[in-house]
């Protein structure tokens, strides 16, 4: 992690949660866009595949390499570990465990409370870094039944942080309202091909941690519930865009 001192508050920069992930990417682009300094912050927390940390990284540079302009306004990258976290919340994101539906009816890749331990996490290294405005990739359309991804999570979580930190905090989620394929389009919109590009070929979703096909999509496994969301966004991105050119 980036051991820079304490920033003065600043209302023109932003921290963004940063997985490497087609939804945080899209929120780089997207607070790139809007603020003057942003910073990204990834948490190790015991994933089983580390390859999104990776991909972090990966995302990042082309970012800088394409957009000359964003990369003006990229500031530190910060990486906090959670592994203790990641240890106490095993799901099959963490653990050798089938991906399935649990008898609570979530999803055995939920991991309990792991956006809210990454909210008070990076609201401590905002509070350092003079940050206000924390971006967040989460989103109702396509959250996979994650509690912790829901609109009113986020609102409780913002009003907790204000309370007990004492800091105006804001969390923007501007994926909230959005289907994967209209994050697709979304990127589109921000960066234009270059960014669906960076998107594809750099950015990481498959729960499984398969990096060796390059699909249509992106590369994954194909067969995960994270891949079977990003390729039917994609696809019917794709078809979209073709009906609107015809």
């Amino acid at each position: 992690m980036s051991s820079s001192p304490v920033v003065p508050s600043s209302p023109t920069a932003a921290l963004v949660l940063f997985s490497g992930g087609q939804d945080s990417t899209a929120c780089l682009a997207w607070a790139l866009e809007r603020y003057d300094r942003v910073e990204t912050v990834g948490f190790d927390y015991g994933q089983r595949h580390s390859i999104e940390l990776d991909a972090r990284l990966k995302v990042r540079a082309a970012i800088e390499a394409r957009f000359p302009a964003w990369a003006g306004r990229l500031g530190p990258d910060h990486v906090l570990d959670l592994k203790s976290f990641g240890a106490v919340a095993q799901s099959a994101l963490t653990a050798d465990r089938e991906i399935e539906m649990t008898e609570r009816g979530l999803p055995s890749t939920f991991v309990p409370g792991r956006n809210l331990a990454f909210f008070i996490y990076a609201a401590a290294l905002a509070d350092r870094r003079g940050i206000d405005v924390m971006v967040g990739g989460m989103g109702e359309a396509d959250y996979s039944g994650y509690p912790d991804c829901r609109a009113d999570t986020l609102a409780a979580m913002q009003t907790a942080l204000r309370l007990g930190m004492e800091r105006p905090f804001v969390i923007e989620a501007p994926l909230m309202h959005l289907s994967k394929a209209r994050v697709w389009a979304l990127a589109e919109t921000l960066g234009g091909q270059a960014l669906v590009e960076i998107t594809l070929e750099e950015s990481h979703t498959c729960y499984r941690g398969e990096r060796g096909v390059l699909h249509p999509w992106g590369h994954g496994c194909g067969e995960c519930p994270a891949c079977d969301l990003r390729a039917k966004g994609w696809f019917e991105w794709r078809a979209g865009r073709e009906a609107a050119s015809a």
